[in-house]
């Protein structure tokens, strides 16, 4: 059995953090803002070379910090960023959203999100071809920073695969499940989202043989999590939801299209109706809807829609262009006039 303390070429993630006494977590983030350089075996794992973790603990030694973690917090970049698009309670930020810092901790009532799933897809300014286990890790920091931002009684759908097999067979919606509830969420429901649009199914593995079947779901999941208390206790709480459509969505299948890509101009738009249902549902009229990963700015259409606050935030540009326009044409015809503004 191999000794931390013992000279080792090539540390694995898990073995890394063990030396030098931080998270998985923080591991990742050192890596994303440069301070660590790993390499990758042929399978997509990260290996570390302990001379690069020695360097940086004679960094922090050198910065008179009394440790790692606290060194590391000098790298941190938590700043205000200026809103992208803001009108009257609706806000986009251009923005990473793991450094921004414009939202309060404990001011927000629902997240409602679709994080990237990890299968390749071609974002702009996202690598959406992690390791497993760093996806995981990225996953872990983005739930515990929406953690601190809910309030106690916030709640928080997550529109996640059920499972994935490209690059290997993983269960995402149990591992990301997990992750959620050792970060202190608490779990409430899962419902299924068939999408109704996925393609005709072909012959996966081996033809007509029990030798190596593949089984696919052709769905979607939303997982409902809250904080601390899952009954909401507001003075007036206004819904405005329908007989009909409560006793359709608490059926927990839902039913509708998924979102045509060529028509967003978005890789991997989620449609509307998902969270306008999930707001009509679990927020009250005139609470505040977050999207830490806004993508096409569906989330706020539906709170445009619903007469919620809505806060998105989307590290790419072009993809802020989209919600934005798509806020301005799609939004403003159906209900509000959002002015129009020209950049």
């Amino acid at each position: 059995m191999t000794v931390m303390t013992e000279y080792k070429a090539m540390y694995s993630t898990n073995e890394a953090s063990c030396y030098l006494g931080v998270s998985r977590s923080t591991i990742y983030r050192m890596e994303k803002r440069g301070l660590l350089s790993p390499e990758k075996t042929s399978t997509g794992h990260r290996r570390f070379k302990q001379k690069d973790l020695d360097k940086f603990l004679r960094k922090s030694q050198r910065l008179e910090v009394p440790s790692v973690t606290e060194g590391l917090a000098l790298y941190e970049v938590i700043s205000k960023a200026e809103a992208y698009f803001q009108q009257g309670s609706i806000s986009i930020y251009n923005a990473d959203f793991l450094k921004m810092g414009n939202i309060e901790e404990g001011t927000v009532d629902l997240v409602v999100t679709s994080p990237p799933y990890n299968v390749g897809i071609k974002y702009s300014s996202h690598d959406d071809k992690m390791s497993y286990e760093d996806y995981l890790c990225f996953t872990r920091e983005w739930l515990s920073k929406c953690y601190r931002l809910m309030k106690e009684d916030g709640r928080f759908c997550l529109n996640i695969p059920l499972d994935k097999n490209k690059g290997g067979q993983q269960s995402v919606c149990a591992d990301i499940t997990t992750i959620a509830k050792e970060v202190g969420w608490k779990y409430h429901a899962t419902i299924v989202w068939n999408e109704q649009n996925i393609s005709r199914r072909t012959a996966w593995g081996s033809w007509l043989s029990a030798s190596a079947p593949y089984v696919i779901a052709p769905v979607e999941v939303i997982v409902v999590l809250y904080k601390n208390r899952w009954k909401k206790i507001k003075d007036n709480g206004k819904s405005d939801i329908t007989k009909e459509e409560f006793v359709k969505w608490t059926n927990g299948v839902w039913n509708f299209m998924g979102e045509s890509k060529k028509r967003i101009g978005h890789p991997a738009p989620f449609p509307v109706e998902l969270p306008r249902r999930c707001i009509k549902l679990f927020a009250f009229v005139g609470d505040t809807v977050l999207d830490p990963f806004l993508g096409s700015g569906s989330t706020l259409i539906a709170c445009v829609l619903t007469n919620r606050k809505g806060i998105g935030v989307e590290i790419d540009k072009n993809y802020c262009d989209i919600a934005k326009q798509r806020l301005i044409n799609e939004a403003s015809v159906r209900q509000f006039k959002l002015i129009r503004e020209a950049r």
